[in-house]
């Protein structure tokens, strides 16, 4: 099947293939027919799958025919993100460029008065945030009652972040007698009531099961403790063949202090999060896109519905609160058939949540090292038992190396008790004493500078294609 095939307009199919695209994914090939007969919809399908151009590529040829009004919009997108209303706004930009549609963006964070004047001239199609539309609203710079279409987009963001109560608001003012359309990648329960209430008698199309993930996303959980976290990233980063990454933190304190921990190690990072200006988020995440930096560390602001190309991996640094999250948050790899991997560290105090999104998903999340269809840690972890078995003192001063003086101390001999010098073994003959191990969960500023110097160079080469790399120690970490 081909995008001709669905009905769409010569001009529009002209900028479909412009942009790159001729093979329509399985929530577009459903849900644009059912857009074009004007009847209402329920998508739900896993991120990453293509649903913004679902609604998109159908909408521009519905609002092709009809004149707009000042102050009243002809249709409406409601999105929970700043930076989910700006991607859309730019699909139809690039979609709509034959055909002579007026577009507005409605977000908070930036002047009212472009804003204000774009609907004063008129809009096709207004993108919008409840807040800020609420806003105007309120203040009567907004009409809705002459809006044909209404787009729900990420509708369980919207329960997340409370906006449930604005939605039933801006729907009991627009007529009755509209289409409307609800997408998201999982339907909780307050969610289908919502549908049922505005939505009439609407086709609901289910490309994959709700809260399902990607099968083009190797997924992992990473046994760790809380203090390893940046040691065991930092090995990820500089192991795993990282092109470009996405890191989660659930603080926005935690998502600033690892992007200055990773720019002292050297990594081209950057940072997202919801204490940032508008402009300072779209700045960073354009950075992104353009490969100047390759590693964005972001709060959940960044987690839904972002499309931006080519990210080979992304790290869970914290699990997610909300099981729902993770489904976005590894979204954001994995896209447009390209394979992705993502990693979930997972500590301690993490169980309870690891354990709901394993019930949300409905599988249980492989362990690294045990099950990794990249690197095969099988040989490694022989090694380091026969390490182990030659060398325990070493492996104990290793595993305690904040007492290593005090040791030293209590197993020498008091004095009185010692030998006679002369009946002592001499230098010669006594074994050379070994430096103590230096201490692993310390960055020295050396190690800032060289963060490979730690790692251990003399092991001896294994065959090709196996795993080369150090043997990580979070891999000693289980789950009870």
């Amino acid at each position: 099947m081909t995008f001709a095939d669905l009905g769409l307009s010569p001009e529009l199919l002209k900028a479909v293939e412009d942009a790159g695209y001729t093979t329509p994914t399985a929530i577009q090939a459903q849900a644009i027919p059912t857009v074009l007969m004007m009847k209402d919809l329920i998508g739900i399908a896993q991120t990453g799958t293509g649903k913004t151009a679902s609604f998109v590529l159908p909408m521009i040829d519905v609002m092709a025919a009809g004149r707009r009004r000042a102050l009243m919009p002809r249709s409406l997108i409601l999105e929970p993100t700043r930076e989910l209303a700006a991607q859309v706004a730019e699909n139809f930009e690039k979609y709509g460029k034959n055909h002579d549609l007026k577009m507005a963006l409605l977000i908070g964070g930036v002047q009212m008065g472009d804003q204000l004047k774009a609907l004063s001239d008129g809009v096709d199609v207004l993108i919008a945030t409840p807040g800020r539309l609420m806003d105007l609203f309120e203040r009567g710079k907004i009409m809705l009652n002459g809006c044909e279409l209404l787009v729900i987009d990420e509708a369980d963001r919207m329960l997340d972040m409370g906006f449930i109560p604005d939605i039933e608001f801006i729907c009991s003012k627009l007529p009755d007698t509209r289409q409307t359309m609800l997408f998201s990648a999982t339907m909780p329960p307050p969610i289908e009531k919502l549908a049922k209430k505005f939505l009439n008698n609407p086709k609901r199309i289910e490309v994959s099961r709700a809260a399902s993930t990607n099968a083009d996303i190797t997924a992992f959980k990473v046994p760790v403790k809380s203090r390893s976290k940046k040691d065991t990233l930092r090995w990820f980063l500089e192991n795993d063949l990282v092109e470009t990454a996405i890191i989660f933190a659930n603080r926005k304190t935690t998502v600033r202090e690892l992007n200055q921990s990773l720019a002292r190690f050297g990594f081209r990072s950057s940072e997202i999060h919801g204490d940032m200006d508008q402009s300072s988020r779209i700045k960073e995440l354009e950075r992104f896109k353009a490969g100047e930096v390759n590693i964005l560390v972001a709060s959940d602001v960044a987690a839904r519905g972002l499309d931006i190309k080519g990210v080979s991996h992304v790290f869970n640094y914290d699990t997610p609160w909300h099981p729902d999250d993770y489904v976005h948050r590894i979204g954001r790899t994995g896209r447009a058939g390209a394979k992705g991997r993502a990693f979930t560290f997972v500590s301690e105090e993490d169980a309870e949540a690891i354990s709901n999104v394993e019930k949300l998903t409905g599988s249980a999340i492989k362990v690294f090292g045990k099950e990794d269809v990249r690197v095969d840690l099988s040989e490694v972890l022989a090694k380091a038992e026969a390490s182990k078995a030659e060398a325990p003192q070493e492996e104990e001063r290793e595993e305690r190396p904040e007492r290593k003086p005090r040791r030293a101390r209590e197993e020498r001999a008091p004095r009185e008790e010692r030998a006679p010098r002369e009946e002592r073994a001499s230098r010669e003959e006594r074994p050379r004493r070994e430096k103590a191990a230096p201490r692993t969960d310390r960055v020295t500023a050396s190690d800032e500078r060289n963060p490979r110097r730690r790692h251990n160079e003399d092991e001896e080469p294994v065959p090709a294609g196996e795993w080369n790399g150090p043997r990580p120690s979070f891999l000693d970490v289980g789950f009870g």
